[in-house]
């Protein structure tokens, strides 16, 4: 069997779809993108592109070596992704030519579903709390939101009482037994990063995700004094060298490779087992497609330390399109009781409706990341 074609389709609402093909007629389907960067990307597959024609796509820990170590330069959010899309989609010609779902040639799986989360609200996280108990009410047992809005490096109390009243307006209305993950989003700097997770401390969370931006890694050792509840980080982490340090640094509590940014599955399996080593749980970045949650799903299944994944149905981004949209066996993501089944088909165990990807495609998108600011004009992280 030989690759003889890479074709891409940039689709609302933000992403970027690949279908890889074969000259035995068995495709596969991968979902390359970085919010924000689609076109970026897509030219970083087509560069790679050049290396896979002709080549055997069973060869996938090769192809996936020679991706990544072959460029002088590498790594970074655009070149990991291009190969986080191919390498799933390698995977899914392999499965569907063997017959088998791709956790079963990753050695099978240990569960049969994953406990998921819902998102709630947008950005803003005012706008949050009425959908609380609506989300619940569908099954949910733990629900994620953005924890506060632009925070400037020194803020003041106002801001971290209002972050505060919402949480605490949250938990009332969902009770105490509903996990809920607050994302700080990065946008949040070491001084008030310690402020919150004290602060936040009574309302017993799930998780606090990205406290400090990943660059600003090293303040996660005073901000863990602060807390007992659990670190999440990882978003914005792209392979195994770059979770080294953090699992290395003891610092962290969970996890969040994302299968369209960290190198696909081949890599992000290594990060779950590497994480398993240092006793640091596993649980997938996921706001993106049914493509990129398919794959998210594989590597749930055979790693120990995975303990739910993020999921986008209904997420505040999906605007005009939804994860169910593209795909034609709408039932392979069976949500019951807070839970999401492992696919079961062959390869990623979704069959993409390729006619509606064509015609979405004609559309398109340029979806581009808010720019905010604060009170005295400087950026804002957003």
């Amino acid at each position: 069997m030989k690759i003889t074609k890479l074709t891409t389709y940039i689709v609302p609402p933000r992403w970027l779809f690949l279908k890889v093909e074969t000259d035995e007629g068995i495709v596969g389907w991968g979902e390359p993108v970085v919010e924000g960067r689609a076109l970026t990307v897509e030219a970083a597959v087509h560069e790679l592109e050049d290396y896979l024609i002709g080549k055997n796509p069973f060869l996938i820990e090769d192809h996936w070596t020679v991706m990544y170590r072959g460029g002088f330069y590498r790594g970074g959010a655009a070149h990991m992704s291009a190969i986080s899309g191919i390498d799933q989609a390698l995977w899914d010609i392999k499965g569907k030519a063997l017959g088998q779902p791709i956790h079963s040639l990753l050695g099978g799986q240990l569960r049969d579903r994953i406990k998921v989360y819902s998102w709630i609200g947008g950005d803003r996280p005012a706008d949050v709390a009425n959908n609380a108990r609506e989300v619940v009410a569908r099954g949910f047992k733990a629900i994620k939101l953005n924890g506060c809005e632009e925070m400037q490096i020194v803020d003041t109390n106002e801001k971290v009482e209002k972050a505060v009243e919402t949480i605490a307006a949250i938990r009332e209305a969902i009770g105490p037994h509903i996990g809920i993950g607050v994302d700080f989003h990065g946008r949040v700097h070491k001084p008030m990063a310690k402020v919150l997770a004290k602060e936040l401390e009574p309302y017993k969370l799930m998780f606090i995700e990205e406290p400090v931006l990943s660059e600003n890694k090293e303040a996660l050792r005073d901000i863990v004094n602060h807390t007992s509840t659990p670190i999440a980080l990882g978003e914005r982490l792209y392979s195994r060298w770059d979770f080294k340090q953090v699992l290395s640094d003891g610092y962290v509590d969970i996890i969040q490779p994302d299968l369209s940014h960290a190198g696909g599955i081949t890599e992000c399996r290594k990060i779950a087992a590497m994480a398993e080593a240092y006793d640091v749980a596993l649980a997938p970045h996921c706001p993106l497609g049914p493509i990129a949650l398919a794959a998210c799903l594989q590597v749930d299944a055979v790693s120990y330390n995975a303990f739910i994944q993020e999921q986008s149905l209904g997420i505040h981004y999906n605007t005009g399109n939804d994860i169910l949209d593209y795909i034609s066996n709408k039932e392979v993501f069976h949500y019951a009781d807070g839970f999401v089944s492992i696919p079961q088909g062959p390869g990623l165990g979704i069959e993409v409706d390729e006619a509606y990807v064509m015609e979405r495609a004609k559309e398109g998108h340029r979806w581009r990341n808010p720019v905010w600011r604060h009170a005295d004009g400087s950026f804002a992280e957003w």
